[in-house]
């Protein structure tokens, strides 16, 4: 059985499928944190949102392959992948923190674009700092 778990192809399969359904619950988390609902949104054709929401989905698998690389466990990697989840919230509260003369969310919602640009950089740019760091 052990080489069953050892071939690279089923352990590729299982970090797929470990950190899609991980990348779905995160994002799902960040819908309820924001004020407006992201594939609504997208669907309207609100690129502020596809491009905040992309960079989500980017950090967050960047962050997953900073801790695959750095991990044996899938159990470590999905861990170290939260903890790095967590940091990337953390970010998004500063963000709307340190722009205290608008709101994020709604400017996001009224399709600003260089507000979702912005977010989209951060996101993607925190990401690179955290997977940097992870162990």
């Amino acid at each position: 059985m052990n080489q069953f778990w050892e071939n690279p192809y089923i352990q590729l399969a299982g970090y797929y499928s470990v950190v899609v359904l991980c990348i779905i619950l995160f994002l799902a988390v960040f819908e309820l944190v924001t004020k407006y609902r992201n594939w609504e949104e997208i669907k309207k054709g609100n690129l502020a949102v596809a491009m905040a929401t992309g960079g989500k989905i980017f950090g967050l698998a960047n962050i997953f392959r900073h801790s695959i690389l750095q991990n044996d466990s899938v159990v470590a990697m999905v861990g170290w992948g939260v903890f790095g989840f967590l940091l990337l919230m953390v970010g998004y509260f500063m963000y709307e923190f340190l722009t205290p003369s608008f709101k994020i969310d709604e400017e996001i919602e009224k399709d600003n674009r260089a507000v979702g640009f912005i977010s989209m950089v951060i996101s993607i740019g925190l990401s690179y700092v955290i997977g940097a760091a992870l162990i």
